[in-house]
């Protein structure tokens, strides 16, 4: 089947949403089990790690493991529990740019951004912001490329932010790459975010 890039991207069926449970669980499985030796080490350098929504720190302890132990310096995000923007989303987003600045003044480093889902949505608006503070990013089933409609947790966002999704995205261009190098990862099989809009 062939989907063309500019074509709206439907939500993954309700198939794959019901046996997200199950993949995240032998993905974990097989990370865990995985030579991590093989891998090349890293430089040393400052990471900021944002998570999804409904989600927190926890949920990334396996990716923020893995990073350490290829060397790298790793930052929580440092807003706990990730519902949306709180208030303001330009004070959000400026209030995320600080701490993305005082790890880069601490480090006199550029910073790699690496953001899961809504995460990744923040980490790429941010390298647009503070293109000479940032060294990369990386999106882990990020949903920037296609209508908000394109994700099964769109419905989830606005509950747990209380704000309308299809407004909050008016003001931003998320397809937009940021002026730095970035990397996009994402599954055909993912339940939650339609693999083309990543």
């Amino acid at each position: 089947m062939n989907y063309s890039l500019s074509a709206p991207a439907p939500s993954p069926s309700l198939t794959l949403l019901g046996i997200e449970p199950l993949r995240a669980a032998f993905e974990y499985a097989s990370m865990r089990f995985m030579d991590h030796d093989a891998l090349p080490s890293g430089d040393g350098h400052p990471v900021v790690i944002f998570p999804g929504l409904a989600s927190d720190q926890r949920a990334l302890v396996p990716l923020r493991d893995c990073c350490e132990r290829l060397g790298y310096t790793v930052y929580d995000w440092e807003h706990g529990f990730n519902t949306g923007p709180q208030g303001d989303v330009d004070d959000w987003l400026a209030d995320l740019s600080s701490h993305v600045q005082s790890v880069a003044a601490a480090h006199e480093a550029r910073v790699s951004l690496v953001g899961w889902s809504l995460g990744g949505i923040y980490a790429r608006e941010l390298a647009k912001e503070l293109p000479d503070l940032v060294r990369c990013v990386v999106t882990l089933g990020t949903p920037f490329a296609g209508p908000h409609t394109s994700t099964n947790a769109w419905r989830i966002y606005q509950f747990a932010s209380g704000r309308s999704i299809e407004r909050e995205t008016e003001n931003y261009n998320l397809p937009e790459a940021p002026p730095v190098p970035t990397t996009s990862i994402y599954s055909r099989s993912d339940g939650v975010v339609a693999w083309r809009g990543s």
